[in-house]
């Protein structure tokens, strides 16, 4: 099996654990979610590739820039299903504000020289 094939099933492993764990516990799968192993595990797979170091800070700085335009979403989409929206309108206006915070991050990144 290629290495490519053992990174994509250990991770989509994760995100089916996941899924299995909210089904009995919502909060404890959001908890799981939180947690930063996506980042962790995408800097393991980038340090066997390149066992660079500058690369992976680089890229561990970077994700924490990139997770804060992220946040909201978790609060828009809660909000609009208790206010009677449908999972996918409220899931679609919630990744349209992430997708619009992302660019509002990479507009002003330069001008406070955020390394993104």
């Amino acid at each position: 099996m290629s290495y490519l094939a053992v990174k994509a099933i250990l991770s989509g492993l994760l995100i089916a654990a996941i899924s299995q764990i909210a089904l009995r516990s919502p909060g404890f799968a959001a908890l799981v979610a939180s947690l930063p192993l996506v980042s962790i595990l995408g800097m393991i797979w980038l340090w066997n590739d390149t066992r660079d170091g500058a690369r992976i800070a680089s890229h561990s700085e970077a994700t924490f820039w990139y997770v804060l335009p992220s946040l909201p979403m978790f609060l828009l989409v809660p909000w609009l299903m208790r206010q009677d929206v449908g999972f996918w309108p409220a899931l679609s206006l919630g990744c349209a504000l992430t997708v619009a915070l992302y660019f509002g991050l990479m507009w002003l990144a330069p001008r406070f020289n955020l390394p993104l």
